[in-house]
């Protein structure tokens, strides 16, 4: 038997059947991703493995770097042959990383490659997946057609140009809504003024404003809000080491500002003030337009100072951190929740002990007039594995309403990567297929069965109201 195969994953009959009745056919909606939108826009075209697959995949590039690559076949100038080679030398001492399910899923949903890649191997996947890539349905929009991909939201800056959303939302020949979300993190970095600086002479550009002030920053960024809206967008987004709620005037926020203006760096204490009366006003933005927040919560970037100053960031320094985040989560949350401007959220932690710490902070905002208001975000980079994605259905299910549960995401920088979807319905499925096994939910799949649908797409399109 092929290691990818119909049962993959799901271990006894109540799964499979869950699995493939129910959550096999459902379209996706791909709420936060990292794909350009210029890819989309164009209808990009990818040459071979290297461009579809390692471009930009630090997941990979970790991996690589853990099994003595060098760099220079990671992110470097080598061939790209040459680096998809030392990937596939690095793939067979993957087991019991999710790395290898993905790579051997990707390779069957894509290519219909059973072939187990390694370095015996390589050259033959290489050239495989090549002639088949030469092929139009390889494109980026023919990709998003295959896997039934109904709506995706891209991760857009305020100062980014949203002219390819533009082309997209005009070309009626693609029927998958590309939606931008907006991320305005940005805006917080005065403590690093040259970057701040360089930024918002961008979003000056980009949104036509003159930035003298605070409240011209909070009126241009208000009015990307609008554009970002006129395009569709329903969701915005922000990656926070914790949440940022601490008391903050508008004059003392302006005074921060004025001096990160005239190159003068922020403490980490008025930075904190100053993020925190940006962070509120963020959320009342969301609130009045009825989207979506997602708080990405837990991260610890670039770590690695040599390689951060060498090939910048997003490239596989980050990792898992362990800050505080009960109080000020209360706080950013309860504070919008007073004036009445909470807007519906998402709230990812990166750190697996702050489980049940969000799951209990969810309860005490939801607040009866949209069904799971606040949701608990599904297992997100480290934890976005068989183990992390478990961790999270049980923290949910134990302090939640799992049925309420929006579903998954790729936060994906790759076309390959929309088989995770599948990934996570066969974990969904057989979980559950275990406590039906084992007589701890009933074996009725009128109970069962919708509520599988429910988490795999109708929760999303409902919650969200794109797809």
């Amino acid at each position: 038997m092929a290691f990818i195969h119909d049962h993959f994953m799901l271990q006894n009959a109540a799964a499979r059947d869950l699995y493939h009745d129910h959550a096999a056919d459902q379209p996706i909606i791909d709420y936060h991703n990292h794909l350009p939108p210029a890819d989309i826009a164009s209808d990009r075209t990818f040459s071979n493995l290297f461009e579809i697959w390692l471009e930009g995949d630090h997941y990979k590039w970790r991996a690589m770097r853990s099994n003595g690559i060098a760099e220079s076949l990671c992110t470097g100038a080598a061939d790209p042959y040459e680096k998809f080679a030392a990937f596939a030398a690095t793939v067979p001492h993957t087991l019991r990383n999710p790395l290898y399910h993905w790579t051997h899923l990707e390779l069957k949903r894509y290519f219909d490659i059973d072939t187990l890649l390694s370095p015996q191997t390589a050259r033959e996947i290489w050239d495989r997946t090549k002639e088949q890539l030469a092929s139009p349905e390889f494109s980026a929009r023919n990709i998003l057609r295959r896997f039934r991909v109904t709506a995706l939201c891209t991760t857009d800056d305020p100062a980014d140009s949203l002219d390819h959303h533009q082309a997209v939302a005009g070309d009626t020949s693609l029927d998958v809504q590309v939606l931008p979300a907006f991320r305005p993190d940005k805006a917080l970095n005065v403590h690093t003024p040259d970057a701040f600086n360089a930024w918002i002479q961008k979003l000056e550009k980009t949104g036509n404003c003159s930035i003298s002030s605070l409240s011209d920053l909070m009126e241009c960024l208000r009015q990307r809000h609008d554009d970002f809206h006129a395009l569709g967008a329903r969701i915005s987004d922000h990656g926070l080491s914790t949440c940022l709620a601490e008391d903050c005037t508008e004059s003392e926020a302006a005074a921060i500002f004025d001096r990160a203006r005239s190159g003068h760096p922020a403490s980490p204490e008025q930075a904190e003030k100053y993020g925190s009366f940006l962070m509120h006003f963020f959320g009342v933005l969301d609130a009045e337009k009825g989207w979506t927040k997602q708080l990405h919560l837990g991260a610890m970037r670039n770590n690695n100072s040599r390689k951060f100053k060498a090939i910048g960031p997003d490239t596989g320094f980050d990792s898992i951190g362990d800050w505080p985040q009960a109080r000020k989560l209360s706080q950013y949350l309860d504070r919008l929740d007073s004036i009445d401007r909470l807007p519906r959220m998402i709230l990812y932690n990166l750190n697996p002990t702050d489980n049940y710490i969000f799951g209990t902070m969810l309860g005490n905002f939801q607040d009866g007039t949209i069904a799971g208001k606040i949701q608990l975000g599904s297992g997100w980079w480290f934890l976005d594995q068989k183990e992390g994605m478990e961790w999270q259905l049980n923290t949910l299910s134990n302090l939640g309403l799992l049925s309420r549960f929006v579903g998954m995401l790729t936060d994906s920088r790759s076309f390959m990567s929309f088989p995770r979807h599948e990934y996570f319905r066969r974990i969904l499925c057989n979980l559950i297929g275990r406590d039906i096994e084992n007589g701890e939910i009933p074996n009725d799949r009128t109970l069962t069965g919708p509520m599988v649908e429910n988490i795999c797409y109708h929760n999303a399109r409902s919650f969200l109201g794109i797809g």
